[in-house]
């Protein structure tokens, strides 16, 4: 193992097998790093929702996703690919060719993954907008279980989006008139 991993837990005991879930799979991203690259993994637990927040400190830049699902391990595999995804997506702004370039493995630096990550849409859902209450959106979105929701704002009868916020709080998107 390369990866220096510092795993906290909150609300949950690191057992050792989380332990080594985590180093196994975050591992997998060793060979984008420098070795000796140290990795911040916070698990925690609130309810049924098992997160883990991943940070990886590299010069000039931060590399941070958290991930929740109601199983820490389906978290852990989350927070891998979306990792992942982020180096290869935006790797020709994470490595400024000078300063953050050292941080990396050579492999990752020289590497170009452009085409190998374009987004893909695999699903169009249709449905009716009903007019509502922003209040009525937050409560239907709760009841789908859902992060966000699409709906007609009943008060200026345009599009608006709901969404879920840290802390148990709501967010509200509307477009500029």
């Amino acid at each position: 193992m390369s990866m220096k991993f510092i795993i906290v837990g909150r609300n949950i005991e690191v057992t050792p097998g989380l332990k080594s879930a985590v180093e196994e799979k975050i591992g997998k991203l060793e060979k984008y790093f420098h070795p000796d690259t140290e990795v911040h993994v916070t698990l925690s637990v609130e309810k049924d929702r098992q997160k883990i927040e991943v940070t990886i400190p590299v010069k000039g830049n931060i590399i941070r996703s958290e991930q929740v699902s109601n199983d820490m391990y389906v978290s852990i595999d989350l927070v891998e690919e979306i990792i992942e995804r982020q180096l290869k997506k935006y790797k020709n702004k994470i490595v400024d060719k000078h300063q953050a370039a050292s941080s990396f493995s050579k492999q990752y630096v020289e590497n170009d993954y452009m085409d190998d990550e374009e987004i893909k849409i695999v699903r169009t859902k249709k449905f009716d907008i009903k007019p509502m209450y922003p209040e009525d959106a937050c409560i239907q979105m709760e009841l789908l279980g859902h992060n966000f929701y699409v709906f007609c704002n009943a008060e200026t009868e345009q599009v608006n989006v709901v969404y879920k916020r840290k802390g148990d709080t709501y967010g509200l998107i509307e477009p500029e008139s």
